[in-house]
């Protein structure tokens, strides 16, 4: 966390995290990756070899050939297009209910943190109640009873992190909570609202966006998941889930269909999961000289 002033605002990260972010190898090469596939799927439209809607039913279930990298699907339509324009629907998805999730996360935790008592009852048994459903369940039923669509799932998958931000952040501030620097700004004078601002959110962002980086592998598994089971982005749109999905029913003619986007969903996890311990090891307190 950023060391606090005198005057009871959260200076700015010490430029040896800094070199020591850059320098991580996990964190160098993850977040090049990462990066990269971001950048295919803004561009998909406009990058892809071929139209991933178009159909070819001379060309059903081909392999990977000059013509189609990465083969064919059964209505002929080619898979590298269709995995390209469905990075863009899995990532659009994953980052929209993690920006959700963090926000309304964050706020919970602060709020319970900060003024406890009534508050902390509140924000915390609703954290409670809701980690005791299982999420894929939970996201099932309401997805289920709502309609698969895109919104739909950013809200779900939205609320259903949440709780990760909640507690963690509701554990960090009342850390932060009981170290002079925030008396001293009660005492000057200082309003809750500047206070929460400026002194205790900067000092709680170095675990955040850990969780952050974490939370979108989670949150790219659980909507591949429900794509899987038809409950995510309709069809024609491709996702990677209901790519699968769909393809599982003809692996013995094209194995190739479920093989890469099935890829795709692990390369993206694997790079979130090590670009959040880099993380964790930059910004640790404990490193620091």
């Amino acid at each position: 966390m950023a060391e606090p002033s005198q005057n009871g605002l959260a200076e700015r990260p010490p430029r040896r995290t800094w070199q020591r972010i850059r320098t991580n190898p996990r964190v160098v090469v993850s977040g090049t990756i990462l990066l990269l596939i971001g950048v295919m799927a803004l561009l998909a439209p406009w990058i892809s070899p071929q139209d991933p809607f178009q159909m070819n039913t001379a060309m059903q279930l081909q392999g990977p050939s000059w013509e189609h990298p990465f083969g064919t699907d059964e209505y002929g339509r080619d898979l590298m297009a269709r995995v390209m324009r469905g990075s863009r629907s899995s990532l659009i998805i994953a980052l929209s209910s993690v920006a959700l999730a963090s926000v309304v996360g964050v706020g919970f935790g602060i709020v319970g943190g900060y003024f406890g008592g009534f508050w902390e009852f509140v924000t915390m048994r609703t954290v409670d109640v809701l980690l005791t459903i299982p999420p894929i369940l939970l996201a099932i039923a309401v997805v289920a009873f709502l309609g698969p669509s895109r919104i739909n799932l950013v809200l779900v998958i939205g609320f259903l992190y949440m709780t990760r931000f909640a507690r963690l952040s509701f554990a960090s501030v009342v850390q932060v909570k009981q170290r002079e620097f925030l008396e001293a700004a009660r005492v000057i004078g200082a309003r809750t609202p500047h206070i929460i601002l400026t002194a205790i959110l900067p000092n709680i962002l170095a675990p955040i966006f850990v969780q952050i980086s974490l939370s979108l592998g989670f949150a790219i598994l659980l909507e591949s998941g429900l794509s899987f089971l038809g409950l995510g982005t309709p069809p024609p749109e491709p996702t990677w889930g209901n790519m699968i999905g769909v393809g599982r029913g003809f692996m013995q003619q094209n194995g190739w269909y479920v093989f890469w986007p099935a890829l795709a969903i692990s390369i993206t996890i694997l790079c979130c999961n090590m670009l959040g311990d880099g993380l964790r090891d930059a910004l640790d307190p404990r490193l620091r000289e």
